[in-house]
């Protein structure tokens, strides 16, 4: 019997991480050289490499028996404990009516796409997950390149906003920002929001990694500085390196009354409700407690430790230029000094440059300008820097606290040698790269007669 898959699913390509992630198995398990049995240098995973919070553990244990259905929006224990932590860290008075539970970002993301009419305005470059999100959805969306600092200007904004003729414009604004790991603050948001007031434009503020923030006060949620009109998606998963719980909120905004029905009733349809048994664990990670803050504290203090090394490591590559996080674990690589140099090597997009890291000697792992909603050709990566044994860097930062920048240097050579390892190996395929382009250096007549 012949089964058909429906044109709308045909159409959608598998998304990026789970490609490479795919091409990275067959790739190790097809290496045919024994001393690169250690696999390779992992840039390309954004998952945090810390232990569960022992608290969120043990309510886990603790709750394993509750086998009974949760609310749709959550239990109320937990959109209770979300709305306390919310007023503690980022200064927000949310009343638990307002927030709703859901398997993850991700699928709170997609559902708010589901209900919410008008044309996507999504800033580049981007967390991978979005596009195929509003491309399976069919919505209208339009690109929204940032500037040279990797930001959104306001000005852009409005200008493409005023050619946008839908009633509503909803704008997409990740901070901290996965890839660049920057960070938006008070004043660049207010300058944002003016413009959403004006234009119409909701927004829906990813702000999965906010405790990450590497100097904390520096945080502010977009929910906060427009709260009428922007809903607030955040979870487990990165601040307590708990992807695999699957579960994240989103607030609603003020007022928007009408809009619960419409949600609850895709959440009903969807998936009923998040497991039970996870959402009394995650109870205890919302709850502000003096093991929270310290494992808050000590994560985002290596992340720093481990982004600043990485920075600087890749900027001491000739002419890559790179952001420099101020949160998450993420920096985005420029690589196109090297453009003219990568093409005389046949290695004319983004993707080729990253299948030509993967392989012998190089074995590094990235992810590819093009996942990032950049043009094909442009030759700048995400960098994630978590390829380390995040259970014993975290017993050995609480060990020895390093403070000068020297201490800072040695914690990741003795702790991440993957990470250095790795950049190292980039390096050496630049250099590699310049040297054979100066060896063999494609005439513009050659180039057009391969073409």
């Amino acid at each position: 019997m012949k089964f058909v898959v429906d044109q709308q699913v045909e159409d959608i390509e598998m998304p990026e991480n789970l490609k490479l992630n795919t091409f990275l198995q067959e790739f190790h398990s097809d290496c045919p050289h024994p001393e690169c049995n250690f696999g390779f240098y992992g840039f390309a995973f954004g998952q945090s490499p810390f232990p569960v919070p022992k608290i969120v553990q043990d309510a886990l244990i603790k709750n394993v028996d509750k086998g009974a259905y949760a609310p749709i929006s959550g239990i109320p224990e937990l959109r209770n404990a979300i709305s306390k932590y919310n007023k503690y860290y980022f200064g927000m008075d949310v009343s638990p009516e307002r927030i709703h539970v859901g398997p993850g970002t991700k699928e709170l993301i997609f559902n708010l796409l589901e209900i919410l009419h008008g044309t996507v305005i999504l800033p580049t470059p981007a967390w991978l997950g979005y596009l195929p999100q509003i491309r399976f959805l069919k919505k209208n969306y339009h690109m929204l390149p940032t500037r040279s600092n990797k930001k959104i200007s306001p000005n852009n904004l409005r200008r493409l906003a005023l050619r946008l003729h839908d009633r509503q414009k909803i704008l997409i604004l990740n901070n901290p920002n996965n890839p660049t790991g920057l960070l938006y603050d008070k004043l660049e948001l207010e300058e944002i929001s003016d413009v959403c007031r004006e234009q119409n434009i909701t927004v829906i503020s990813d702000e999965i990694y906010a405790q990450t923030t590497y100097d904390f006060s520096k945080f502010v949620s977009m929910g906060k500085i427009y709260p009428e009109g922007t809903f607030v998606t955040n979870g487990l998963s990165k601040s307590h390196a708990a992807g695999g719980y699957r579960l994240g909120y989103v607030i609603f905004p003020q007022h928007a009354i009408e809009l619960k029905t419409q949600f609850k009733k895709i959440l009903a349809t969807e998936y009923t409700a998040v497991s039970t048994p996870i959402q009394h664990a995650a109870v205890a990670g919302f709850e502000i407690s003096k093991d929270m803050n310290k494992y808050f504290e000590t994560t985002r203090n290596i992340h720093q430790i481990m982004g600043e090394y990485t920075y600087n490591a890749l900027s001491a590559i000739e002419g890559v230029v790179a952001t420099k996080p101020d949160a998450t674990f993420y920096l985005l690589a420029d690589f196109n000094h090297y453009a003219t140099d990568l093409q005389n090597s046949e290695i004319f997009t983004s993707q080729k440059l990253s299948e030509s890291l993967i392989v012998h000697p190089y074995h590094t792992a990235i992810v590819g300008g093009d996942s990032l909603v950049l043009e094909r050709t442009d030759f700048s990566a995400r960098i994630a820097y978590v390829d380390y044994d995040g259970s014993q860097v975290y017993q050995n930062y609480l060990k020895n606290k390093p403070k000068l920048s020297s201490e800072k240097v040695e914690f990741v050579k003795n702790n991440a040698p993957k990470v250095v390892a790795g950049i190292n190996m980039i390096t050496n395929f630049f250099e590699n790269i310049k040297k054979s382009s100066f060896k063999n250096p494609r005439t513009k007549s050659s180039m057009t007669t391969s073409s």
